[in-house]
C-alpha cells in the first residue's frame, strides 16, 4: 500500500513498478499513458533468441536498451503466476510456453506485472491508452484483454508517425503505431465533443463538399437541411408555414424567428421551406481510429528537444482530452521527455511523471520550468543529503546516474547520454561528461563550460588533466564536480589556472571551478556570466488552460 498520499504535481525517480506500489494508491488516477521503452531507436536484435545462446528463425527489431530474461524477469514470472489474479497467472503461464524464455518474453513480463498495477490504481471511470508498435502490439493486446478484459477495450488507433520513405525489398515501409486503448468500466469518462476535428475550409473531403455546396454572398458555405418532423404524430407541430402544411421539427413561433433571421428559405414558391445549416457551425468532422494529421517531430520542430522518442504535444492533448475532465489526474509511468505531463499541465489536468533516469527527470524539470514559468511540483527520489548521493553512486548503473543527477544542479547538458538510456559514455574520450554554454559578447558565439563529475577518490591529478583538456578544447571554463571534498592541492591547481574575463559583464570568473556536492546542496553554483541562453534547448511557454497550480490527495 502506498507509504502517503501524493498532494501535488510530481514527478518520480524509479522504478515505476516500486513507485506504483508504494506511492500511488488504488482508484486514484483518472487517465494512464505509457510509451513503453521498446524498439525506440530501431536497432536490429535477435529478440527470440534462447538466452541460452541458441538461434530461433524469427528476428525482430528492439529498443537498445532492450529487456533481458534474467533473474528480474524470472521473478517478476513467478509473483505474477503465484500472486496475481489467476486469470493473469495463468495467461502469462501459457505465454511462455509459446514465446520462450528470451527477452521478448522478459518485457512481457515487466509489462504485464506495470499493467496489473496501473489498473489498480485506475478509477472505475478511468481509461489507458498504451503506445507500442507492431512489434509486440499483438502480444501486449493478450495481455490488456486479460488484466481489463476484453469487453472493456475501446480502440486501435493507428498513428502514422512517418510518411513512407523509399522502397523495400522484401516488405512495404514501417511508418505507423498502434496506441490501445481500454477503458476500467462501463462509466469511463469519455469527451464527445473533444474528438471532432475542425473542417479545413481549404481542404474539404469530396463527402462535406458534396453536402455543403452552396455559398453566401459572404463566403460561408451552407447546405439547405430538411425540416420536416421524422414522426407524423404531433398535432402541436402541425401548421401551415409559406403556404405549406407539414409536421414541422420546431414550433411555429421558432419557425418564424428563424425565417426572420434569415435562417429558414423557401427554395421557391410553393417549395418545402428549409433550414440553412452553416458548414462553420458544425462541429467539425468526426476523428476516427486512423490518425493521419498528426505529424512526427522533424528535426526542425520547434518543440522537439533532442530526445529520441519525443513525441508530439498534440498527440497527447488530443487523448487527455478525450478520456479525462480538468482537475483529473494523469499518470505517465514512463515518462521520458515529459510530452504527457507538459499536455496535462496545458489542459489543467494534474499529474504524475515516473522515469528510471536522471537525466529524463532533468529534461521534464528544465521543459516545465520553460513552458510554465512559475510551476511549482515535487520531485521524489532524488538525492536530497550526502548520504543519499552517495547511495545513488554506489547503486547498479549508478555511475551515470550519479553524473546525470550532478549535471541536473548546474543545469548542464550530459555528454554521450540519451534520456531513453540507463548508461552514457564520456564526451570525446578525454573525461569531459557535461557541457553549458553562454554568450557574452558582440560575436554572438557560444562560449562553453566543460564539466567532469567524479563520484570516487579525488586528487590533484584530476585537476590538472581537466585543465589539459580545457586547454585542448580551447573551452572558457571547466568546473569539477566532486561528492569527496576536494584537498588542498586540488584547489591550489584550480587556482592557478588563472581567470576568464568576460568582455560583455566586465567580470572575471575563475577559469577552473571545484564544487562538491555537499556546497551544490547549499546553493552554490557554477561562477559566469550570466545569460538568458539556456543550455537545454527551449520549450515554448504555454498559457494552462485554467492558468492556476493545482493540489491534489491520491
Amino acid at each position: 500500500m502506498p507509504s502517503h498520499a501524493i498532494t501535488s504535481n510530481t514527478l518520480f525517480y524509479g522504478d515505476n513498478l516500486d513507485i506504483l506500489r508504494e506511492h500511488v494508491a488504488g482508484e486514484s488516477v483518472d487517465l494512464v499513458y505509457l510509451d513503453p521503452p521498446f524498439n525506440s531507436s530501431r536497432n536490429y536484435n535477435v529478440l527470440f533468441r534462447d538466452e541460452a545462446g541458441k538461434d530461433s528463425e524469427s528476428q525482430i527489431t528492439a529498443f537498445e536498451d532492450t529487456w533481458h530474461w534474467g533473474q528480474d524477469a524470472e521473478r517478476t514470472y513467478h509473483e505474477l503466476v503465484t500472486e496475481a489474479p489467476e486469470h493473469v497467472g495463468q495467461m502469462i503461464g501459457a505465454m511462455r510456453q509459446f514465446v520462450g524464455a528470451n527477452q521478448m518474453m522478459a518485457y512481457l513480463v515487466m509489462m504485464a506485472a506495470r499493467l496489473v498495477e496501473l489498473h489498480r490504481v485506475l478509477k472505475p471511470t478511468g481509461s489507458l491508452y498504451l503506445h507500442c508498435d507492431p512489434t509486440a502490439s499483438h502480444y501486449l493486446k493478450i495481455i490488456l484483454d486479460t488484466i481489463f478484459g476484453a469487453l472493456n477495450f475501446r480502440n486501435e488507433i493507428i498513428w502514422q508517425r512517418t510518411l513512407a520513405k523509399g522502397l523495400m525489398s522484401r516488405r512495404l515501409p514501417d511508418n505507423h503505431d498502434t496506441l490501445l486503448c481500454y477503458q476500467k468500466g462501463d462509466t469511463a469518462t469519455w469527451n464527445s465533443e473533444a474528438v471532432f476535428q475542425p473542417y479545413d475550409l481549404a481542404n474539404l473531403d469530396d463527402k462535406t463538399t458534396g453536402k455543403y455546396s452552396q455559398r453566401d454572398a459572404d463566403g460561408r458555405l451552407y447546405q439547405l437541411d430538411n425540416l420536416i418532423n421524422p414522426n407524423p404524430d404531433r398535432p402541436n407541430l402541425t401548421y401551415e408555414f409559406l403556404g405549406v402544411t407539414k409536421v414541422w421539427r420546431w414550433t411555429k413561433d421558432r419557425m418564424q424567428a428563424a425565417y426572420e433571421a434569415g435562417r429558414v428559405i423557401q427554395p421557391r414558391p410553393g417549395a418545402v421551406p428549409r433550414y440553412k445549416r452553416y458548414l462553420d457551425e458544425q462541429r467539425g468532422k468526426p476523428l476516427g481510429d486512423i490518425w493521419t494529421d498528426i505529424p512526427p517531430l522533424n528535426s526542425q520542430a520547434a518543440e522537439r528537444l533532442g530526445y529520441p522518442t519525443q513525441k508530439p504535444l498534440a498527440l497527447l492533448e488530443r487523448i487527455i482530452a478525450a478520456s479525462s475532465n480538468p482537475g483529473n489526474v494523469v499518470l505517465d509511468p514512463f515518462c521520458g521527455c515529459g510530452t504527457t505531463i507538459a499536455a496535462a499541465q496545458k489542459l489543467g489536468r494534474r499529474w504524475i511523471g515516473i522515469d528510471l533516469t536522471h537525466l529524463s527527470i532533468a529534461l521534464q524539470r528544465y521543459r516545465l520550468e520553460q513552458m510554465y514559468p512559475g510551476i511549482t511540483f515535487e520531485i521524489i527520489g532524488e538525492p536530497q543529503d550526502i548520504g543519499a548521493a552517495r547511495q545513488l553512486a554506489q547503486e547498479k548503473d549508478g555511475r551515470y546516474q550519479f553524473q546525470w543527477w550532478a549535471l541536473s544542479l548546474v543545469r548542464a547538458r550530459p555528454l554521450g547520454g540519451e534520456a531513453g538510456s540507463k548508461t552514457g559514455k564520456k564526451g570525446a574520450d578525454r573525461g569531459i561528461d557535461g557541457v553549458k554554454t553562454f554568450i557574452d559578447d558582440a560575436t554572438g558565439k557560444p562560449k562553453r563550460i566543460l564539466i567532469q563529475v567524479k563520484s570516487g577518490h579525488v586528487n590533484r591529478g584530476d585537476i590538472g588533466q581537466l585543465r589539459g583538456t580545457i586547454e585542448w578544447e580551447g573551452a572558457t571554463i571547466g568546473v569539477f564536480i566532486t561528492l569527496e571534498e576536494p584537498t588542498h592541492p586540488m584547489i591550489t591547481e584550480a587556482a592557478s589556472a588563472g581567470y576568464y574575463h568576460s568582455p560583455g559583464w566586465g567580470k572575471d570568473y575563475p577559469k577552473l571551478q571545484i564544487l562538491s556536492i555537499a556546497e551544490l546542496f547549499a546553493g552554490k553554483d557554477i561562477q559566469m556570466p550570466p545569460t538568458e541562453h539556456g543550455t537545454f534547448k527551449q520549450a515554448a511557454r504555454i498559457i494552462q488552460a485554467d492558468g492556476e497550480q493545482q493540489g491534489f490527495n491520491l
